[in-house]
């Protein structure tokens, strides 16, 4: 009796291999190619394929390979250049909104209809509700009076949008408009692009291949600290095996981990930079990350959203609390906000209790007790 071939669910009832899927995906979003280009490719190798099947292949898989990588996710700077560029979409015209911190690094982008004030507001509430993504210190953008309108406002809705230093000197966008050129010129072989919906999940793609080429994501090196082969990388990222790297080609721990599926995780101090200039995340996934701050700390917090809030909740420091520890604790929040409790709110009430005389068990810590 024939054996039914394990592979992963996202391609169940697919015809072709997952190799096939993600090779077209990766190619498409890397190269500079077309559709076209891409099924005369695999027809030398023997694999007929619909220029067609392959588009739908980058708009159904692009959104899932994107969520993938970013379990292994450098965080950026909290100084960025903003910038948008015109992208023609049905002979319409849209703006594609960038940022990149001072180094260079992609920090966030988002394709509006137009140049207006909301639009502007809806990049800044995409850019700092990512994950991995520190809160800037400072923005700097062009001209455009809608951009300093909006980042104005934002401050009404966030107290926080209040101490970021908005500049607009135009040299310091430099690093953004060049960064822009290796996203327009993959236009060129798309010979017009037609749709709203395919043209955002597209540059999504584009965006991500852009990161990987600028080494924005941990993955394993390869034998003797070589790096591997962007096929391998790939590989590694989306089978979900891939080993985070710290500076100089230790292990680290793994950042963005889903912690779903029970992977263990590492007891040991995490490595980091010593030279760290700004607050950096180490993500575990579930919101669950440490906090590292350049003069030493290191902190455990649980980032999740309650209503329409998005709220942290602080766990501990490291290493006080251990891995395991915290692991259990952010398990017990995320209960807790399941059950449609907020963390934050229960453990202000048991506090209360506390110093009421009514203390938790010394094993555990307030926050985690269950109600009555």
């Amino acid at each position: 009796m024939a054996r039914r071939i394990s592979r992963d669910p996202i391609y169940s009832g697919r015809r072709f291999s997952a190799e096939t899927i993600e090779t077209c995906v990766r190619w498409y979003i890397t190269y500079r190619l077309s559709y076209r280009d891409l099924a005369a490719m695999m027809a030398e190798q023997g694999i007929v394929v619909s220029h067609t099947t392959i588009m739908r292949w980058v708009l159904r898989y692009v959104p899932e390979y994107e969520r993938r990588w970013a379990r292994f996710a450098r965080s950026p700077g909290s100084s960025w250049r903003m910038d948008e560029t015109a992208v023609a979409v049905r002979g319409g015209r849209h703006y594609l909104y960038r940022a990149v911190d001072r180094d260079g690094k992609s920090v966030a982008s988002l394709l509006c209809n137009d140049r207006s004030m909301e639009a502007a507001q809806s990049f800044f509430r995409t850019a700092v509700g990512q994950d991995g993504v520190s809160w800037p210190e400072k923005i700097n953008v062009d001209g455009n009076s809608a951009t300093h309108r909006g980042l104005r406002l934002l401050g009404d809705e966030d107290s926080r949008w209040r101490d970021v230093e908005v500049r607009a000197r135009r040299y310091l966008n430099n690093v953004v408009e060049q960064d822009h050129r290796a996203i327009k010129q993959r236009f060129a072989p798309m010979l017009g692009l037609k749709s709203f919906r395919s043209v955002a999940i597209t540059l999504v793609g584009i965006e991500l291949a852009h990161r990987i080429r600028k080494q924005q994501y941990l993955v394993h090196s390869g034998a003797n600290g070589r790096t591997c082969s962007l096929k391998d990388s790939w590989t590694a990222a989306l089978a979900g095996s891939a080993v985070p790297q710290g500076p100089g080609g230790e292990q680290s721990s793994p950042t963005h981990q889903n912690s779903e599926i029970g992977l263990e995780w590492p007891r040991e101090r995490p490595r980091i930079d010593g030279q760290v200039r700004y607050p950096r995340k180490i993500f575990y996934g579930g919101g669950l990350y440490l906090l590292v701050r350049p003069q030493g700390g290191r902190y455990w917090h649980y980032q999740y959203r309650y209503g329409s809030k998005r709220k942290t909740l602080s766990l501990g420091t490291y290493p006080d609390l251990p891995v395991d520890r915290a692991q259990a604790r952010h398990h017990a929040a995320r209960r807790l906000l399941a059950a449609g409790v907020d963390p934050s709110v229960r453990r202000r009430e048991l506090r209360l209790m506390d110093g009421e005389g009514f203390a938790p068990a010394p094993e555990l810590p307030c926050i985690w007790r269950q109600a009555g």
